[in-house]
């Protein structure tokens, strides 16, 4: 595990907790699944990569533009296909089959008992097990850089 991916599970598991709200980035305040990854990746490099656009709930589904996906291409490093899950690797999951992906968490933990750290609509920021059921809907992963 690298030393960026280490320092991003112990920075997500301090935003547990956190209310879930809809473009937010504040830890103990509100944020959602993009908004962890943001306020993380503040942790871990000081600030954000780019600019985050005003976004709604059902964003890039009209015209299917994987603009998720895109936007980790430019700043993580993609996990080949089969490799070994490891702590701190990004998720990003298609929640519905033909759905743009849009649903983003971070790997916890590994082993017999896999877990990872998301904003969930509805909850908070939660670490569940990353069970068959999300595994399935997982779409790609990355690695900090």
């Amino acid at each position: 595990m690298s030393r960026a991916n280490e320092r991003a599970v112990a920075v997500a598991r301090g935003w547990i907790g956190t209310p879930y709200r809809h473009q937010a980035a504040v830890q103990g305040a509100g944020t959602d699944c993009l908004g962890l990854l943001r306020g993380v990746w503040r942790a871990v490099y000081g600030a954000e990569p780019e600019e985050v656009p005003p976004y709604t709930e059902d964003w890039s589904e009209p015209g299917g533009e994987e603009r998720l996906w895109a936007a980790a291409l430019r700043h993580l490093i993609p996990v080949a296909p089969g490799a070994a899950l490891a702590p701190g690797q990004v998720l990003l999951f298609r929640m519905r089959d033909g759905a743009v992906a849009k649903h983003l968490g971070l790997v916890g933990r590994v082993g017999s008992a896999p877990t990872f750290i998301h904003a969930y609509s509805g909850h908070s920021v939660v670490e569940s097990p990353l069970s068959a059921p999300w595994l399935r809907r997982v779409v790609a992963r990355f690695d900090f850089p």
